[in-house]
């Protein structure tokens, strides 16, 4: 059976979606021959925490939990609140106040290519050793944090190790780069970082076909695209809401606020007979207060349920109860290539999909491949509208339903199939 050394920031207790790629691959790999050793961070600051998570860990895994020291700790001195919301990835851009404009220069500047970077180098001190007792010929390496591919480029360097790259989001073109307020000479370093990891990888793994193309065109590395995926625990009986439910699991961030749905959503309220007392809008996961704001400023919040973080089974319970399932992606040419991994949740729960995000996004092949939904941009206002008209008449008629295929192929068990034959191709 061939050992594996995976390196990785998030692992239960943190929750989000950054956990759930390696925790399946994890728990299927053995089924293909693969042996995997966790390396996680002891005392990690999670920005969210699912005890539920813990206990989907499979057993006879062996984890190591190496301490870490992470300067978001210290920054709560300054704001709790505004560091915590820093750390998820909620950043006010439009109008950032002081403390954040430091914390943001800080982060950019200070710590590159981010907070976790002061992991690096007792990681791999105490790695050097380990991979060697151990017998392990062959280290993967996942972020965000892409601090964790400096561990994987160094220990490369020095013992020859087989080593595996793997980017759940793109680096310098992710949509919240620019926000960092980097210098010239910040900026050249994360380009130079990113080129190093991407031209010494034997391998390179991406989330989706639009990243595959961006790093293309700077590595000659072989790149693979696996998305992420669903998993079935557990047989799940539901009944659907009794009311037209839209519901969004997951972050609304500032810039991931769909004022074209509120807007069209209340134009509905006005204008359709009924709507208005059978509607409701689930909102699971946090929000930003732009999203909140506009949310009132249409006149939404009394249909509006706003439910907070969920752990990870209700969050599924929600997603196949719901009438209507909302993705939403911003605006933004950066996030064409970003597969949201609660997309292929919502394929699992084979409810219809209302997805809006920037026109040419890799989601709009997927959902027409399973024929899950619909994909519209944000200038699309009639045609969103439209749809969720003819949703809603669908609904009171009792035949809003869809008839999906293609979906099994998104099955963490499938695309750890597909993650095995690269491992041991290496």
């Amino acid at each position: 059976m061939k050992r594996v050394l995976i390196i990785c920031y998030y692992w239960p207790p943190a929750g989000g979606p950054g956990v759930q790629r390696w925790l399946k691959f994890v728990k299927y790999l053995r089924d293909f021959n693969i042996q995997p050793f966790l390396f996680v961070p002891e005392n990690a600051h999670y920005p969210l925490v699912d005890e539920s998570l813990i206990q989907e860990v499979p057993t006879g895994i062996e984890i190591i939990r190496f301490p870490i020291k992470e300067p978001y700790r210290f920054a709560k001195w300054f704001s709790k609140s505004k560091t915590k919301k820093m750390s998820s990835g909620i950043i006010s851009e439009k109008k950032p106040s002081f403390i954040e404009r430091f914390l943001l220069y800080i982060r950019g500047n200070f710590f590159i290519p981010d907070a976790r970077v002061n992991w690096v180098k007792p990681s791999v001190g105490f790695l050097r050793k380990y991979l060697s007792e151990e017998n392990i010929d062959t280290i993967i390496t996942t972020g965000p944090p892409h601090s964790l591919h400096l561990i994987g480029l160094q220990l490369k360097a020095e013992s020859g190790v087989k080593w595996m790259a793997d980017f759940r989001d793109p680096w310098t073109s992710i949509h919240y780069h620019k926000s960092l307020r980097l210098s010239e000479a910040s900026e050249k370093k994360h380009k130079k970082l990113e080129k190093e990891v991407l031209q010494n990888a034997d391998h390179v793994v991406v989330t989706s076909k639009g990243t595959a193309a961006e790093f293309q065109q700077i590595t000659n590395r072989p790149i693979s695209v696996i998305t992420n995926g669903y998993d079935i625990s557990e047989e799940i009986i539901v009944e659907g809401d009794k009311k037209f439910s839209l519901v969004h699991v997951g972050s609304l961030l500032n810039e991931r606020n769909p004022k074209v749905l509120w807007q069209v959503l209340s134009e509905l309220i006005e204008e359709e007979e009924g709507f208005s007392n059978d509607f409701e809008l689930k909102l699971a996961g946090a929000l930003g207060q732009e999203v909140l704001t506009a949310i009132d400023n249409y006149g939404l919040t009394h249909l509006t349920n706003n439910l907070g973080y969920v752990s990870t089974k209700e969050a599924t319970r929600l997603m196949h109860s719901a009438q209507l399932l909302l993705l939403v992606e911003m605006d933004k040419e950066e996030t064409k290539v970003i597969l949201p991994g609660k997309l292929f949740e919502y394929l699992n729960a084979r409810r219809p999909i209302l997805a809006i995000g920037p026109r040419d996004s890799d989601i709009t092949e997927i959902i027409e491949e399973t024929r899950s939904g619909d994909y519209y941009s944000y200038s699309d206002i009639s045609a969103i509208k439209n749809k969720i008209k003819d949703s809603y008449h669908r609904y009171k008629a009792g035949t809003l339903e869809i008839e999906s295929v293609k979906v099994e192929k998104y099955h963490r068990r499938e695309l750890t199939s597909h993650l095995a034959q690269l491992i041991k191709g290496l």
